[in-house]
């Protein structure tokens, strides 16, 4: 077995993969530091969501070749979805336009459960989408919402508000993976254990944990987890997991026709199947990066999953820190969330910094002409900017995936120390 699948020949090979990563802009490569918002895609999902639109193109359900095949693929994919999060069952798997109408879905679902008096837990740390579905439904139910708090110093859940808020109430905690803004990853086999000591359901967002960890719904003892293909090298696709017996005890708001089998029965509508077919190729191209590591092409699709994301996690997270401890020496930027190495382990490869000197859109606009493609804002980490005092400017965000480079890193680096 090799040292490293990122090794510098391999890493070209993964890159190569890649058609975006040849792009230039103002005659440099461009530098894609935009993966929170969104990764680039290899080419065999492209590849996929062509060769169903020209080969397979046919709605769910028929007896003629093309819907069959369309249909092994669309099973093939909740499969491949399932060995992501850590299931076996492609049943559990619900596929929609993106996390948040999969959110705003089961949040309505979940809400006619609820009455006066009881109590749902959000955070001030998670993307909106992970918190107003929940508020809303709340609002509607008579239920009231307490928010965990943030402690600013470091960008963390502050757990000893959030035991205190915990009460035999508590009938959902939604929960963020990973915070998409500042890179917190939350200790959720934790604080999801502590909500089941009150009998409440969890709800975890793991939009931008999915590219950078391992995924265990099993050992992190949730009940439900929403991630997006566009995020981990697929097309914009939502990915919506539950527990078996927990969609199907739900009432799903549906229309007559459709199945009350799962997972038909969650699913609204026809589903994109084209972008199905890229995201099942997405899913495909993680577990080949683990078996090209492993040398075992044996190796299960999630023993293959578990084996690239270790290999990806170690990668970013060398990255990542060059370019924390070089921006933290430039004078007049502020680094937000975890900046010490001894807790890298509670972070992702993600960051959001400001500049006494440069507003967060003009240093987005500086790096966007030396071709380092990097956002500006909240991100829709609304509640987490409004307790850092940062609306309305927001911050810059500074965020790696697998196929970025050291050299990509020195450069953003130059380039900061050259607005300051």
């Amino acid at each position: 077995m090799p040292d490293t699948l990122f090794s510098p020949t391999r890493l070209d090979q993964i890159r190569s993969q890649f058609p975006a990563l040849r792009r230039l802009h103002n005659g440099k490569p461009a530098i894609y530091l935009d993966g929170p918002a969104g990764t680039q895609v290899p080419q065999r999902v492209a590849d996929a969501v062509a060769r169903h639109l020209l080969h397979h193109n046919a709605n769910h359900g028929g007896v003629f070749p093309t819907s069959v095949e369309s249909d092994q693929i669309v099973d093939e994919a909740h499969a491949a979805l399932a060995a992501l999060v850590g299931r076996a069952d492609g049943g559990e798997i619900v596929f929609g336009g993106n996390m948040t109408t999969l959110t705003f879905h089961l949040s309505r679902a979940l809400g006619r459960l609820w009455r006066e008096g009881d109590e749902i837990l959000v955070t001030r740390l998670d993307h909106d989408a992970n918190v107003r579905p929940w508020v809303l439904a709340a609002e509607d139910a008579g239920a009231m919402v307490r928010f965990v708090p943030v402690r600013t110093e470091d960008c963390t859940l502050d757990l000893a508000a959030y035991a205190d808020l915990l009460s035999p109430r508590t009938q959902l905690v939604a929960l963020g993976a990973a915070s998409n803004s500042v890179g917190t990853i939350n200790a959720v086999e934790k604080m999801t254990a502590m909500a089941k000591e009150h009998g409440a359901l969890v709800f975890i967002d793991a939009v931008h944990y999915a590219p950078h960890g391992v995924i265990d719904v099993e050992s992190w003892g949730c009940d439900f987890l929403a991630c997006s293909a566009y995020k981990f090298f697929g097309p914009h696709v939502g990915i919506l997991w539950g527990r078996r017996e927990l969609l199907e005890q739900l009432r799903a708001y549906k229309l007559n026709p459709a199945p009350n089998e799962l997972p038909g029965k969650w699913m609204t509508g026809t589903q994109n199947f084209a972008s199905l077919a890229g995201t099942l190729a997405a899913v495909n191209y993680l577990a080949e990066l683990g078996r090209q590591w492993s040398e075992s092409s044996e190796l299960s699709r999630r023993d293959a999953l578990i084996a690239a994301m270790e290999q990806i996690s170690a990668h970013e997270s060398e990255l990542i820190w060059r370019l924390i401890e070089a921006i933290r020496s430039i004078p007049d930027i502020t680094v937000y969330g975890i900046t010490d190495r001894q807790r890298a382990a509670e972070r992702m490869p993600t960051i959001s910094l400001t500049s006494q000197r440069v507003p967060p859109v003009e240093m987005a606009k500086r790096l966007a002409e030396q071709g380092i493609f990097a956002w500006h804002g909240n991100y829709y980490a609304w509640e987490l900017s409004r307790a850092l005092g940062r609306e309305p400017e927001g911050m810059l965000r500074l965020g790696m995936v697998h196929y970025n480079t050291p050299e990509e890193v020195e450069r953003t680096i130059e380039v900061l120390q050259r607005m300051h």
